[in-house]
């Protein structure tokens, strides 16, 4: 068949490889493979309304299209095998008809030869589908190429620029460095910041949460305002002790998005210095609060609480309730970390923060279960009765949940050591099938060999059958 004309086709394919930012050979690849499904449905319209669909899937396996950038055109090629009788054309041929232009061909043997049809022939159906394929082959490639650039970045903040709104998600344009070219990431909802004014074209910084495979929409980026992961970025870029290793983040807690509209985002940072001289909380506010300000700025108006990380549970959780003013911190079950934190009445709305923001995020940083309770109206007695009474229902529930972690170990080891035997009694095929297939016939020197296997119900049935029949043809011969 003579080549199929494509005017323009290298003109084309360097157009598209710098539109999508993908090499030529990408390209390429994708017109190769949209040509191809365009061929098959060339051939599935020449039976259409005729008889049933004969292809399947794998049909055109052996199908493949040549690329010819010099002449500017497209061959279909077909690897068939040689045979001597030709049950499928598609993919096979005789080998007399092979020996007509090759003495030397054998059966078995595989040759390749052009089944372009005429340009004229494919119709406007296999035009349209070679079209669609070659989209979404590209579309294919590029989220694949962005996959690869994103997954491995080390730099986990982007900066991202607001395309357009897609229900309740943001769609962002972002890069992955200097000079690369922007892709589209989303933000969900849960994702952004009530204080953020998501208009066209404005400018913000995302932490990257991860690269996920979408059914039937390739890699996908999801941001984040609202991830822990910026905060730290932020400060690290802000205060020079951190970059230094002179001050280090020791835990984040953040709520970005309260479960009411009254209460505002808020973080609490702890931090530590690794040299004595310095101060890490200072280090971290600056001057006149220039360093924790532009932090402020970049996360909209979010209060940001800084406080000084202690290897003492009792003054971290003390640290941690800033601003409010703690008078004690009764360590009630170190065990099970829970903690009762005595304030002055006060403090006590402080110390909590409104609907109980101040001592929820407290706890996320320290770790442990806090109570705030009034200075003034403690009784110890009263409280650790009520303590005790906790701390014997936890451990109760502890030793149930471990009798059952027990049991449930316990019925897995017997179940497998059932099944253990029950394949040493009635081996299956795949237990002795080596890699190199062994024989069916081989299984039961096998099982002759290893020690301690029990003949199956079967072979003693077979076994006390054959004595029978011994037994009675002795008798004979006695006779």
């Amino acid at each position: 068949m003579a080549l199929v004309m494509l005017p323009g086709l290298t003109a084309l394919i360097d157009d598209i490889s710098e539109d999508k930012k993908l090499p030529p050979t990408v390209v390429e690849s994708a017109l190769r493979e949209s040509l191809l499904k365009g061929y098959e449905k060339y051939r599935r319209t020449l039976v259409l309304g005729t008889v049933d669909d004969p292809f399947d899937e794998d049909y055109f396996g052996n199908f493949d299209v040549a690329l010819d950038l010099d002449e500017e055109g497209f061959r279909v090629l077909a690897s068939k095998i040689i045979v001597e009788a030709v049950e499928s054309e598609d993919h096979q041929i005789a080998i007399e008809e092979v020996r007509q232009v090759a003495d030397d061909a054998q059966v078995g043997d595989t040759v390749v030869l052009d089944v372009t049809p005429e340009k004229d022939d494919f119709g406007r159906m296999a035009a349209s589908q070679t079209k669609q394929t070659l989209a979404q082959k590209l579309r294919e490639h590029q989220r694949r190429m962005i996959q690869e650039e994103f997954a491995d970045l080390e730099d986990p903040v982007l900066t991202a620029r607001v395309l357009r709104f897609e229900r309740q998600s943001i769609i962002l344009a972002v890069s992955s460095g200097l000079g690369r070219p922007e892709v589209e990431a989303e933000l969900p909802r849960r994702d952004q910041l009530p204080n953020d004014n998501y208009r066209a074209n404005a400018t913000f910084k995302v932490f990257l949460k991860e690269v996920s495979e979408i059914p039937r929409r390739g890699p996908q980026l999801f941001v984040s305002r609202a991830n822990a992961g910026l905060v730290v970025y932020l400060f690290e870029n802000e205060v020079p002790e951190i970059q230094e290793g002179s001050v280090r983040i020791v835990a984040v807690a953040r709520e970005a998005n309260p479960p009411s509209r009254s209460v505002g985002p808020r973080t609490k940072v702890a931090v530590d210095s690794v040299e004595r001289e310095v101060d890490p909380v200072g280090a971290c506010i600056g001057a006149r609060g220039s360093r924790i300000q532009q932090v402020v700025n970049e996360l909209r108006g979010e209060k940001i609480d800084v406080i000084r990380f202690s290897t003492d549970p009792g003054q971290y959780i003390a640290n941690s309730l800033s601003p409010a003013r703690v008078e004690a911190v009764r360590l009630v079950d170190p065990e099970g970390q829970h903690a009762h934190v005595l304030v002055p009445p006060d403090q006590l709305s402080l110390a909590i923060g409104r609907e109980g923001q101040n001592v929820r995020l407290a706890a996320r940083l320290t770790g442990w279960k806090l109570d705030i309770k009034n200075a003034h109206d403690y009784d110890q007695v009263a409280e650790d009765g009520a303590v005790s009474t906790l701390i014997a229902q936890r451990r109760q529930e502890e030793r149930l949940q471990a009798e059952i972690e027990a049991r449930l170990e316990a019925e897995h080891a017997a179940r497998a050591a059932e099944d253990a035997r029950l394949r040493e009694l009635y081996p299956i095929e795949e237990d002795f099938q080596s890699e190199e297939g062994v024989a069916i016939e081989g299984y039961q020197e096998a099982l002759e060999e290893h020690q301690g296997v029990e003949p199956s119900p079967a072979d003693t049935v077979a076994d006390a059958d054959a004595e029978a029949a011994a037994e009675a043809e002795a008798e004979k011969e006695v006779r």
